[in-house]
């Protein structure tokens, strides 16, 4: 019989470092995405108030564990109960996540998305729907000059790639 071990999306590609950059895997123990049924948002909201510390945040933005995920969905790292509320799906092995913090982490991902991640434009707990590179990913300001980013699990060692070429490339013009 098979002995499996589990691993995380960047097992062995993480933590790497170029210049004063570092790209980090978030471990997430458990993630579910929340769909609240028609006319249930703010029951839900406030069911997610009493359960996390935090209801759902508006379209572009997180509240503490919980992130605006697209259309009518929240990502919520953690669990929760919402019966007759919401559609809770489990999520925890579809995601990889990574943190990518430091000096020049906008210069970095300006090389690689569409949108204008300044901190005059995009601040602490904005998110983002958009590409980097070719695959579609969902990007949080989490501090001054750090992010969080979330792509398809199935997308980690591209993801991980993408961020460390970019992230030398603006290491060494500094």
């Amino acid at each position: 019989m098979a002995n499996l071990i589990a691993l995380t999306p960047c097992d062995g590609l993480l933590p790497i470092s170029e210049g004063s950059m570092e790209l980090r895997e978030v471990a997430l123990e458990r993630c579910v995405s929340v769909a609240p049924f028609e006319g249930k948002q703010k029951a839900a909201s406030d069911a997610l108030k009493a359960q996390v510390s935090a209801g759902l945040p508006a379209v572009n933005r997180r509240s503490g564990a919980v992130t605006w995920f697209g259309h009518g969905t929240w990502m919520l790292a953690g669990d929760v109960s919402l019966h007759g509320l919401a559609a809770v799906t489990d999520q925890s092995d579809a995601w990889a996540v990574v943190s990518i913090a430091g000096a020049g982490v906008e210069d970095v991902l300006a090389r690689l998305v569409p949108v204008d991640l300044r901190p005059s434009a995009f601040k602490t707990n904005h998110v983002a729907k958009t590409m980097l590179g070719h695959m579609s990913v969902t990007i949080t300001r989490t501090g001054p000059a750090a992010f969080e980013i979330m792509a398809m699990r199935s997308m980690a060692a591209t993801l991980v790639h993408e961020l460390q070429v970019a992230m030398r490339g603006v290491a060494l013009r500094a």
